[in-house]
């Protein structure tokens, strides 16, 4: 393991230019410390996990230190915001620290999110507060934690820093790993601006560096974007099988990697419900949760839009045409293993819309229902649910199809159902109430309960002795809180 001094920077991104980005420091914090940490996240980094509690740590991620083979930069991008688009935005209160490669051999980008005013800061002041930086770490690990792809987070970083948003609060940093946080709007940025030369070199550095083997196709640029299609099909593919929603999928908030980025009035759906929004901000609901599959296809119309000097119209078109059978089956595949099946059925899909739609008129818990629905043999699973249904005779008529799907796909002990079923049913997902009641302590200046939080969520499908708090349904003020994109 490695101490905080021994990391070893490669900054791929930096050497591209000042035409992708713009040299700024940090902006220091006052009085920095450690709220939280993560272990795994700075084993990605080879970091020995000690040097979280030593005072340097809370120094270089809390600005006021920094490497000296560092390259702090701001990226430029743009992207399309609600659907409209917008010609320049940016790293407006973020930093490329630099690239570290680890003994693996992977590179990881050190972004500094909270770190202060850029020239892309469009009349903000540059900062995070702790409640947004908190909602962020808890939610990058958690994702992580389930299988979801995703950027990840090292730390956050508190201080006595007033920030003003609605009310005062206190400004934070919390560092964000990720192989690239290269977007589509990078893409859009250039192509819109009509910059060719520093379009073609952007093309060059994520095919080289994030997509080598795609050189090996006749067209490689082509086969890039499909894999581009497919990563988001698949991503878009979990956050639905498990109920989550992004709440700003502006085209500046999607990686090029395909992976879950810039977390914001994110939230995991508790009752079921396919029409649900969680940022207040979007009054017409264009990134609610049954949206989410459409508005994935239509970033990436805008991405295809932005390589149309590399690839053809036509075969973008068929690129594209691929997304939504990519997306249907990556859906359907962790929908069948959710309920437990390990062979495919032409009605499947029937049978995970018809459960659904039961689910959504009854306000059903979609977490603790599939969970639930492991615990013991179908027959027993069915008829201790049945309760949770107002429409007790439309689930019944489910249950019987489900029972004799169930028959159909083989014979497995009880105890074979449940494990297999419990590892891809999480007891626990990062509620909204539950980041909430982490923020409220933290707050207050105790920061136990982010990282007890963090804990149960980093092992979500197993059960934890003296956790159970974790895995209740939420109570009535914690199936209504507004999240914006404030932070």
């Amino acid at each position: 393991m490695k101490a905080l001094d021994e990391l070893t920077f490669d900054n791929r991104f930096a050497r591209l230019g000042d035409a992708f980005s713009t040299h700024v420091l940090p902006d220091p914090l006052d009085e920095p410390r450690l709220v939280v940490a993560s272990e795994a996240a700075m084993a990605l980094l080879d970091l020995d996990p000690a040097v979280a509690e030593t005072p340097v740590f809370a120094e270089l991620f809390g600005g006021h230190k920094l490497w000296a083979e560092a390259e702090p930069r701001a990226m430029v991008y743009s992207g399309h915001q609600f659907g409209g688009y917008t010609p320049q935005l940016g790293d407006g209160r973020g930093l490329l620290l630099g690239e570290v490669y680890n003994e693996a051999g992977e590179h990881w980008d050190l972004h500094l999110k909270g770190a202060g005013m850029t020239p892309y800061s469009r009349m903000g002041d540059g900062r995070a507060v702790l409640r947004s930086s908190i909602r962020e770490f808890l939610a990058s690990e958690a994702l992580h934690a389930l299988g979801i792809p995703t950027s990840r987070a090292l730390c956050v970083i508190g201080s006595s820093t007033p920030v003003w948003r609605e009310k005062q609060e206190r400004g934070a940093m919390v560092l964000r790993l990720a192989p690239s946080h290269i977007r589509f709007g990078h893409f859009e940025y250039f192509y819109y601006t009509k910059k060719s030369e520093q379009q073609a070199e952007l093309a060059e550095h994520v095919l080289n560096l994030h997509y080598p083997e795609c050189r090996e196709q006749p067209e490689p640029y082509l086969a890039m974007f499909r894999e581009i299609v497919e990563r988001n099909a698949e991503l878009i593919a979990k956050w639905q099988a498990y109920g989550f929603c992004h709440g700003v999928m502006n085209t500046d908030n999607m990686s090029i990697l395909g992976i879950t980025f810039d977390y914001g009035p994110y939230a995991f759906l508790d009752d079921f419900d396919a029409h649900f929004i969680c940022n207040h901000s979007d009054h017409e609901g264009r990134y609610s949760f049954s949206n989410q599959v459409p508005i994935g296809q239509w970033n990436l119309s805008a991405l295809a839009q932005a390589l149309t000097p590399f690839i053809s119209v036509d075969a973008l078109k068929d690129a594209l045409g691929l997304y939504l059978p990519f997306y249907q089956a990556h859906y359907l595949d962790l929908m069948r293993r959710r309920l437990g099946l390990t062979t495919a059925e032409e009605d499947d899909q029937k049978l995970v819309e018809r459960l659904l739609k039961l689910m959504q008129n009854s306000g059903v818990d979609y977490t603790l229902f599939f969970r639930r629905l492991g615990d013991e043999s179908a027959a027993l699973a069915v008829a201790r649910l049945r309760d949770d249904f107002v429409d007790r005779a439309g689930f019944d008529a489910w249950a019987e199809q489900y029972k004799e799907r169930v028959a159909r796909d083989g014979e497995y002990s009880e105890v074979q159902r449940r494990e297999r079923m419990h590892a891809v049913n999480p007891l626990y997902i990062l509620r909204n109430y539950l980041a909430q009641n982490a923020i409220t302590a933290a707050e207050s200046g105790d920061y136990s309960e982010v990282r007890r939080l963090h804990e149960v969520l980093s092992k979500p499908f197993e059960e934890q002795a003296g956790m159970e708090q974790y895995a209740q349904r939420p109570p009535d003020w914690g199936k209504h809180l507004e999240i914006s994109c404030s932070s």
